[in-house]
């Protein structure tokens, strides 16, 4: 029998975008582009019709916004939706929005005539949407009530000795499609002493800056998008960059990040497999590799690297992830000691750290 393939229906004003959409959605086999929408009025009729598997969905549009859109479907008969948003600052943190009221994830809307598109992105597109057909919606939690910072002394004070011996933990974590939600979840009850993090989400460029300034605002420890020579404390993560990798580096007992451009890696810049790579190189058991929700196999490699280095590490059970490829791919690796529901990470997390 036949595999059935992955309805999509395209909602966007620009009708240069529909078809450069539909085209590069339209040569992967196993997808089919049911239709496409100048706005949601017209989607609506179009779903009444036939219901996608899964949404490709603007934030601007005109008679109803995607925000808006997206908030019925969510509440009315949930869908899949992917975000295809414009790389701009000002759009941004809608973008954001929409992750947290139940888009599965975000694609950079192309740059029309740009061939650079063509030949790194369609795939990328392609995998996101045949990803977010399989994903699990998880219910929207309501947001916990953010504790005031503790100031930047009290934090670093007790990573200064450990530092000087040369033991302090860092931790690397490796994320993809449902990963905003599941780092939300897991950085906001961390204390604000917990050991450095570094973090690879899969996220176009300009929204990691928007995303770790978000997370900064509900989090106890300080976020920050990463830049070349940041150093690794206690009370601070660091998220790379889109369209960068970021690679873990050690000068005497002192941690910090370089952000480097270079080819996709696992078809992805930032890629996992580069940060949990260089952790295993450069930090070995003093780290603990974290891979949580996402599609395909990033980050898989890396983390074997890391435990054959000594370093601790955990992956995101089945029931508590969006997508299970990235887990799933680690831990048929033999590359995982614990494999836990979401809630549970931050604990054994903190407790490897110690």
């Amino acid at each position: 029998m036949a595999k059935a393939k992955v309805r999509v229906l395209i909602v966007d004003d620009s009708a240069v975008v529909r078809q450069t959409l539909s085209d590069a959605l339209s040569s992967d086999p196993d997808i089919e582009v049911i239709g496409t929408a100048a706005d949601p009025f017209i989607a609506a009729d179009r779903m009444r019709e036939e219901v996608p598997d899964v949404i490709t969905l603007d934030i601007e549009m005109p008679r109803m916004d995607g925000l808006t859109f997206l908030q019925m479907i969510m509440s009315q008969h949930p869908i899949p939706v992917v975000i295809c948003s414009s790389l701009a600052e000002a759009g941004a943190q809608s973008t954001l929005k929409a992750l947290e009221y139940g888009a599965v994830d975000i694609v950079a809307k192309p740059r029309l005539g740009s061939k650079k598109f063509i030949e790194e992105s369609r795939e990328l597109l392609c995998e996101t949407v045949k990803a977010a057909a399989t994903a699990r919606l998880q219910p929207i939690r309501p947001h916990r009530v953010v504790e005031p910072k503790l100031t930047a002394d009290a934090i670093l004070s007790p990573a200064t000795h450990a530092m000087a011996e040369t033991t302090e933990k860092v931790v690397a974590i490796g994320a993809s499609t449902g990963g905003t939600e599941a780092l939300k979840t897991l950085l906001e009850v961390l204390p604000a002493d917990a050991p450095g993090i570094v973090i690879v989400q899969h996220m176009p460029e300009v929204f990691t800056r928007a995303f770790a300034n978000r997370l900064d605002g509900l989090c106890r420890i300080s976020v920050k998008e990463a830049e070349s020579n940041d150093t690794i404390l206690r009370g601070r993560a660091l998220i790379a960059p889109g369209n960068h990798h970021m690679l873990l580096k050690r000068s005497g007992a002192r941690y910090y990040v370089e952000i480097k451009d270079g080819p996709l890696v696992c078809r992805h810049r930032p890629s996992v497999d580069v940060l949990f790579r260089s952790a295993a190189r450069y930090a070995g058991q003093n780290a603990v590799g974290v891979i949580l929700t996402g599609m395909g196999d990033d980050g898989a490699r890396g983390m074997l690297e890391m435990k054959h280095a000594g370093a601790k590490t955990i992956a995101q059970n089945e029931a508590t992830c969006v997508v299970f490829g990235m887990p799933n791919e680690a831990i048929k690796r033999d590359a995982v000691d614990q494999v836990l529901p979401l809630e549970s990470v931050a604990s054994a997390m903190l407790a490897y750290a110690r």
